[in-house]
């Protein structure tokens, strides 16, 4: 079991490696015209150079927070408030699959400027998500369900020596204990493959995120990302240190892991910064690898948020047998949804224009994580929505 684990965590190295060169190899397969930016280069890349130091100070405050707050008595995993910053998190994660990466990978695979057959003609942004979805709970099945066979077989003996001596009665006793540790040794197995898997599924769509921010030239499309981007890595952060924390790793495997989490972000962005001359996002190549890798992402982030941290939680006793509890963790869970929903598609700016004949009130809305919207936004296209009062 602790091979399969250090495999998984190789695998995860491996693969955010492999997603880091990956635009450097198709970025030259360019068929899309680039889209033109506006604005300073100097000014952008000083812009992209804060968004590294900010989303890294983020980033790995909010992974974390979970270790540093374990000294507070009131923040104890069996107080009603751990459970409710629990549900805030799993909230942020599942908003994150369904409303921001899952709609990103629709759009990718769904592109005009790739062919119609077959992309426009099977779903394949909800296959990839489904497939990943099941895949994840095949693989914390089996390997559960590996590691509790294991320590069945391993206490038979001790139940055979019952029968023989009073001796061994006191045996089985000592079995039935080490039976029922060996359980919790299953549990805790099974935490550690869903931290690892969790990360991973971040891991995806933040290099992505990175990239994109990185191979943008417009200043005023990177401006609000900065904030808005370190918001949404900080308490994507402390929901993966939760689980992180839950797993109780060695202290190198947890430093490895927050670094891992902190570092993939920038270090995308410094790729992206690397790449932008030549990388065309619009180009196929380009589309149909971040489509299949963000829907895969989604299927896996949904996946955890609602079986691995929701279901265990608003299922457990403790939740079961306390509504007051029940009802705060329900409001907290839709409080880190909203939050995510709002910051993707939400209001950025209300601004008032002089009373004409009527009295025009324009809102402009962004979308902060969807590059080519937040470009269209820079550019003053329809993402204005104008509301007439009489």
């Amino acid at each position: 079991m602790i091979k399969f684990q250090i495999s998984l965590f190789k695998f995860l190295t491996i693969f955010t490696l492999i997603l880091l060169v990956g635009p450097i190899q198709v970025s030259s397969k360019c068929t899309c015209e680039s889209q033109e930016e506006d604005g300073s280069i100097s000014e952008a890349l000083k812009y992209k150079l804060v968004s590294i130091a900010s989303i890294l100070l983020a980033s790995a405050l909010g992974v974390s927070l979970p270790f540093l707050v374990k000294r507070f008595r009131f923040l104890n995993p069996e107080k009603d408030i751990y459970f409710l910053i629990k549900a805030f998190a799993a909230g942020i994660i599942l908003a994150t699959g369904f409303v921001h990466v899952l709609p990103d990978a629709y759009q990718s695979l769904n592109s005009p400027c790739l062919s119609e057959n077959p992309w426009g003609k099977f779903p394949f942004t909800g296959f990839v998500a489904m497939v990943s979805a099941i895949g994840t709970l095949l693989m914390e099945a089996f390997a559960t369900g590996y590691r509790k066979r294991s320590d069945l077989r391993k206490a038979q003996p001790l139940d055979a020596d019952e029968e023989e001596s009073d001796e061994a009665h006191a045996g089985h006793v000592h079995g039935s204990i080490s039976v029922l540790e060996k359980s919790n040794s299953s549990d805790l197995v099974r935490h550690r493959i869903i931290s690892q898997v969790l990360e991973l599924g971040i891991v995806v769509h933040s290099v992505i995120i990175g990239i994109s921010l990185g191979t943008s030239e417009s200043a005023k499309t990177i401006k609000p990302l900065v904030a808005a981007l370190s918001f949404h890595q900080f308490f994507e952060g402390t929901g993966l240190g939760g689980c992180i924390s839950q797993a109780k790793f060695s202290h190198r495997t947890v430093a490895i892991m927050v670094l891992f989490f902190s570092l993939t972000t920038p270090a995308g962005i410094a790729v992206g910064i690397g790449i932008s001359k030549m990388y065309n996002v619009n180009s196929p190549t380009a589309l149909i690898v971040q489509g299949l890798l963000l829907s895969a992402s989604a299927g896996i982030l949904i996946y955890m948020a609602l079986v691995d941290l929701l279901a265990a939680d608003f299922m457990s006793r403790k939740m079961l047998s306390n509504f007051r509890l029940q009802v705060g963790a329900s409001f907290t869970l839709l409080l880190g949804a909203c939050y995510i929903t709002v910051k993707t598609h939400g209001v950025q700016l209300v601004k008032f224009e002089k009373p004409s004949p009527s009295f025009h009130v324009r809102v402009m809305i962004d979308i902060p994580f969807s590059m080519a919207e937040n470009e269209a936004f820079a550019k003053g296209s329809s993402s204005d929505i104008s509301l007439l009062l009489a």
